[in-house]
């Protein structure tokens, strides 16, 4: 900047503090007059107290001076310091304060504005924000908050960034760089040979290189005046309006800031002529990844974005097969179909090999060269992000159909086991133990209890089994459960239980809970065959922000965190996701169902926990469970409930209309009433029970129904019956959870309701607690 706009721009700040003077002068005047009232005549006190106000307002208004004359020093040595620095800048450089108002502008700022209209940053900007108050302000706090911030521009006349940056408390310093001109230079010293193009979101062009240029014929505006194709379609074939007619090309695309996009003209099939320098180091530094390769399917080279994207070695002798892998066929004949134009149309997603099966890449084959030259081109784009984020969406959509499936089967196996286990009570009832068929008998239902369990762990996975929560303290839990599981875990594994000695309290279902620790432990021995230590850790943990892993997060909050770790075998990584899915196990034939992690699984996300594994194969394993904390204190343990002997005979005229679609347990249930001395009537649906109750004259006294049958369900013929009928007991029965329905049910008095499979005398004993 010249001597005189220096001059007056720091005269300026000089006489900015002119007013700022005047205040401690104004003090000082004041003073003098109370100090000269001192000593005039007057009572002595008030002479006293005259003096030492004017001496107080002295000291302060020479204070005041001296403070600003330092400020006033401060800020001219700041200005001369920063004019130093702008001076001889190519950009437009500017210092304000931070009402934006202009205190230097070196040339390059001069030359864009006129000096002597132009008081405030705002209206130097005019020309580039639509609001630049607005714009300019935000910036501002920006660079307040972080000390530095910057904005791109693109305007027709190129891309601009505008930056902002701290000088002083209160001086801060605005660099406008013309982007356009630079990354062209760069360009132009790189990949001048590559014909390549900036356009803007709405598809006007913002640059074009030399290269470019010499094939359309000179500067165009827009992507349609060089593209025949309405839509330009990265790493495809497109045809662009040249010189001498239509020429076949392929588009590479780098998305930039701002919705702008960067476009390679690469030739396709040796189309592009008018390319200078066809030797692969034309593109080395082109910010698109590119493999040249064989038609037979070596790496004849690549270039360095394409070097950095793949994580494997490229050597001499690397071939395509040997970096990438996923197609399900052999990639020598992918290549050399597309070598003969009998290829799929379109790129393909192809994963690493080996150790880098992470990585998933996007690959689009574009046929080059003449001859012996012949080659393909393969444009490269990086597809990991897409991909993982789509293994989460299938994953969760497997897990949920599983989830259906498995409900839905062991809503049926409920169905069937409440017949088998009820006919089974039936003939208990006929024999005693000295009859030569009890024992058959006993077998039978002792099978039937072990498939209700099985059932019963594919509805924990479902979520869809039935809980009864609590407020439990896990410490305790786990003291309960010590001497059963030592049991489990055999005389060579050792188990170690550390606890946190405040942890808090959690609302679960302790048996269900219990069954998760127990089938962790002992996956945990069965991972260490030759013995070792499982340890069993409990401690409180605040998430303070979200904890996001695997396919889970975990919200902000208080848990209790419950870890099992084991030093077994570990588990290789390509099972690792695989090991909550049912009936998937490593074990051989025979050793386990593949329920028990399944089976932890659904138990803990339905107490709205979470878990999560962990493992180094060779090493051992962790599973770690996030269970929400409660400040309620532990529930006591309740008293043993009380044998409860076989019901009295129920009154000769109590009525119950049973309901049940599956005929084996409607024959089965309406016996074991009738036995008790029920009068039972039975229907099949619904609409055939509605039907009944139509009679007036007909006296129920309990409805025992199902809660899912076709046509209407339980609770919605329930509802109708209790219009006419609203004193009537209810107990719903079902083979899924209660919480699938207990919505309906707290919506209908006197109800309760009885889980499949249910035995002789559990379904009497509900009927007649119901009738009490």
């Amino acid at each position: 900047m010249s001597g005189p706009e220096t001059s007056s721009t720091v005269d300026s700040a000089t006489k900015a503090a002119v007013p700022q003077a005047s205040m401690p002068l104004a003090v000082l005047l004041l003073a003098c007059v109370f100090a000269a009232a001192g000593y005039s005549t007057g009572p002595m006190a008030l002479r006293i107290l005259l003096f030492l106000t004017g001496a107080i307002l002295l000291f302060c208004a020479s204070y005041f001076a001296v403070q600003i004359a330092q400020a006033t020093v401060s800020r001219r040595l700041s200005l001369e310091a920063l004019d130093g620095v702008i001076t001889g800048d190519d950009d437009a450089s500017y210092v304000t304060d931070d009402a934006l108002k202009i205190h230097l502008m070196n040339a390059a700022a001069m030359a864009r504005v006129d000096r002597r209209h132009i008081q405030q940053l705002p209206a130097a900007f005019g020309d580039l924000f639509a609001h630049p108050e607005a714009a300019l302000g935000s910036l501002l706090l920006r660079c307040r908050a972080r000390g530095a911030a910057t904005e791109d521009v693109v305007t027709r006349r190129g891309h601009l960034r505008l930056g902002v940056r701290q000088s002083t408390a209160d001086l801060y310093l605005w660099t406008l760089t013309r982007l356009s001109e630079r990354v062209g230079a760069d360009r132009a010293a790189n990949v001048i040979s590559l014909p390549m193009m900036t356009a803007g979101p709405s598809g006007t062009i913002l640059f074009m290189n030399d290269a470019l240029r010499s094939i359309v014929g000179g500067r165009v505006k827009t992507l349609d005046d060089v593209f025949l194709d309405a839509d330009v379609a990265p790493g495809k074939l497109n045809r662009i309006e040249g010189q001498e007619g239509p020429i076949d090309c392929v588009v590479a695309e780098v998305p930039s800031t701002g919705g702008r996009r960067e476009l390679y003209i690469l030739p396709a099939t040796g189309a592009v002529a008018t390319v200078r320098g066809t030797e692969w180091d034309a593109i080395e530094d082109l910010p698109v990844p590119l493999l040249k390769l064989s038609v037979g399917g070596d790496v004849l080279d690549a270039n360095r974005e394409a070097r950095q994207l793949l994580p494997m070695e490229i050597t001499p002798s690397t071939r395509l097969s040997d970096l990438l892998e996923g197609l399900g066929r052999p990639v020598v004949d992918w290549l050399a179909e597309a070598a003969e134009g009998r290829g799929v149309p379109g790129p393909q997603f192809l994963r690493g090999t080996g150790e880098h099966q992470d990585t998933f890449v996007q690959v689009t084959l574009n046929l080059a060269g003449d001859g012996a030259d012949r080659h393909l081109l393969a444009v490269l784009n990086d597809a990991t992000e897409l991909k993982s984020l789509e293994a989460q969406f299938v994953q969760s959509q497997k897990m949920q159909a599983i989830g259906q499936l498995a409900g839905g089967v062991a809503h049926d196996f409920n169905n069937l086991l409440t017949a088998i286990s009820g006919h089974c009570d039936l003939l208990l009832l006929r024999h005693d133990q000295g009859d030569t068929d009890y024992a058959d008998l006993i077998q039978i239902h002792q099978n039937a209890n072990r498939a209700a369990s099985l059932v019963g762990q594919l509805l924990a996975f479902s979520r869809k089994q039935n809980l009864m929560p609590e407020v439990i303290d896990l410490r305790d839990t786990l003291s309960d459960l010590t001497h059963l599981l030592n049991r489990l875990v055999g005389e060579k594994v050792t188990l170690t239980l550390n606890h946190d000695p405040v942890l808090r309290h959690i609302r679960a279902d302790k048996r269900q809970l219990e069954q998760v620790l127990m089938n962790l432990v002992v996956n945990a021995r069965d991972a260490m065959p030759d013995g070792g230590e499982i340890m069993v850790e409990t401690e409180n943990v605040v998430l303070t922000e979200p904890l996001e892993r695997d396919r889970a997060t975990v919200p902000p909050g208080e848990y209790c965190r419950l870890r099992v770790i084991d030093r077994g075998t570990g588990i290789l990584p390509e099972k690792l996701p695989k090991i909550f899915e049912p009936f998937y196990t490593s074990k051989r034939q025979g050793e386990g169902t593949g329920l028990g992690l399944s089976t932890a699984y659904g138990i803990v996300k339905q107490t709205g926990g979470f878990i999560f594994a962990d493992t180094v194969l060779g090493e051992g394993s962790t599973f770690t469970l996030y269970f929400p904390s409660h400040d309620k204190p532990a529930a006591q343990a309740a008293p043993a409930p009380e044998v409860v002997e076989d019901a009295p005979a129920a009154p000769s005229d109590a009525v119950v209309l049973l309901v049940e679609d599956e005929a084996p347990v409607r024959a089965f249930a309406s016996r074991a009433l009738r036995m008790r001395g029920y009068e039972v009537l039975e229907a099949d649906s619904a609409e055939a029970a509605l039907e009944l109750l139509q009679d007036p004259d007909l006296a129920v006294d309990i409805f025992v129904t199902d809660v899912i049958m076709p046509g209407k369900d339980g609770p919605t013929w329930v509802r109708e019956a209790l219009e006419d009928r609203p004193e009537t007991r209810v107990v719903f029965v079902s083979g899924y959870a209660e919480d699938s329905f207990s919505e309906h049910q707290s919506l209908i008095p006197n109800s309760v309701f009885l889980p499949k499979p249910f035995s002789l005398t559990e379904l009497t004993t509900t009927v007649q607690r119901q009738m009490a």
